[in-house]
């Protein structure tokens, strides 16, 4: 794949990713899942924001950019994963409300999906960006 189409489908990627984020928080909301400090800033800063920053740096420095959006998609896979499917707290997929438990679970599900694709996305982008320079 040509290195601007395959910065495209990361761009796609983590797009989509942010909207997923955006409905899974809605059913956090709806669920009354509660989220310690550490998770919410870790949420705010390296799930939400991390892969925007990382995004909006592909276009001028592309190997940055793309090392960016793959450790926090990456990192960001680690920690739904943990904490959706793993651990035995309030926000796994079990625990929530039976009313809003489709929907999020669906959203983890997403998420989790377009975290791996992203974050192997991206790193297929660095590598370009290195085998190309």
């Amino acid at each position: 794949m040509k290195p601007h189409a395959l910065r495209n489908w990361v761009a796609a990627v983590g797009l989509l990713h942010l909207a997923i984020c955006v409905v899974h928080g809605m059913a956090h909301e709806q669920g009354h899942v509660p989220m310690s400090a550490a998770a919410n800033l870790f949420v705010f800063v390296v799930i939400l924001a991390g892969p925007l920053v990382g995004l909006a740096l592909l276009w001028r420095l592309q190997r940055l950019g793309s090392w960016i959006v793959a450790g926090t998609l990456a990192a960001a896979f680690v920690f739904g994963a943990v904490n959706h499917f793993v651990l035995d707290s309030p926000d796994h997929i079990r625990a929530v409300a039976e009313q809003v438990r489709p929907a999020f679970t669906a959203t983890a599900l997403l998420l989790a999906v377009t975290e791996v694709a992203g974050a192997v996305l991206a790193m297929r982008l660095a590598r370009e960006g290195l085998v190309r320079s």
